[in-house]
């Protein structure tokens, strides 16, 4: 597996299910068109674009540059590194016919394609070790999930962090994997809370 620092941007689930077999990192899906209408991913595009910048990878064809296009224009702020995949005509095996423009989509093509993309879009994707994830169980122990005030304590940490209120859990769970390391967030959350002593055995 590869590592890839900045969060990656597909149009949909199966773009990154073949991304996912050889890059570790996130890789967020728009859902093809759905991206014009969802507020909330175009609020949490922009903060990571401010944060770490983000990487746009978009199948070759009239809907890929247009949904590319408008992440650009929502995106004013921040850092966005495009990423161009080759013109490859053919057909992905789950589908019963080729594209309108008979072009392979980003989840037909070959792991070494897609890694030359990257190359010659300067981004470097680069053998690393896993680092220590944010998990569901952190949330749980640090009262982000699971407690009374798990909501009031959630919509605290979006409104510091810049991110959308109707943000979802798992969203929010997988925003801040994104944006820091494990003990940089708890840290910050000792920060938001000081009444509380949150230092908890294995917290971190």
């Amino acid at each position: 597996m590869i590592r890839c620092s900045m969060p990656i941007i597909v149009e949909g689930k199966y773009d990154k299910i073949n991304l996912s077999n050889f890059v570790e990192g996130t890789i967020l899906a728009t859902g093809g068109f759905s991206i014009f209408k969802n507020k909330e991913m175009l609020e949490l595009l922009r903060v990571m674009a401010k944060k770490t910048g983000i990487i746009v990878l978009t199948d070759s064809d009239a809907a890929g540059f247009k949904i590319r296009s408008h992440i650009r224009s929502a995106v004013r702020d921040g850092k966005i590194i495009n990423v161009y995949i080759p013109d490859v005509y053919g057909k992905e095996r789950r589908k019963a016919a080729p594209s309108k423009e008979g072009k392979l989509g980003v989840e037909g093509l070959s792991r070494e394609i897609l890694e030359e993309a990257f190359r010659k879009a300067g981004v470097g994707i680069t053998q690393t070790e896993p680092q220590d994830p944010i998990t569901k169980a952190d949330f749980f122990l640090w009262g982000l999930n699971g407690s009374e005030d798990a909501s009031f304590r959630r919509d605290k940490v979006k409104r510091e962090l810049g991110f959308p209120e109707r943000m979802s859990t798992n969203a929010l769970l997988a925003a801040v994997n994104t944006l820091y390391q494990k003990d940089e967030f708890y840290h910050l959350l000792c920060e938001w809370f000081p009444e509380e002593t949150t230092e908890q055995e294995g917290a971190v």
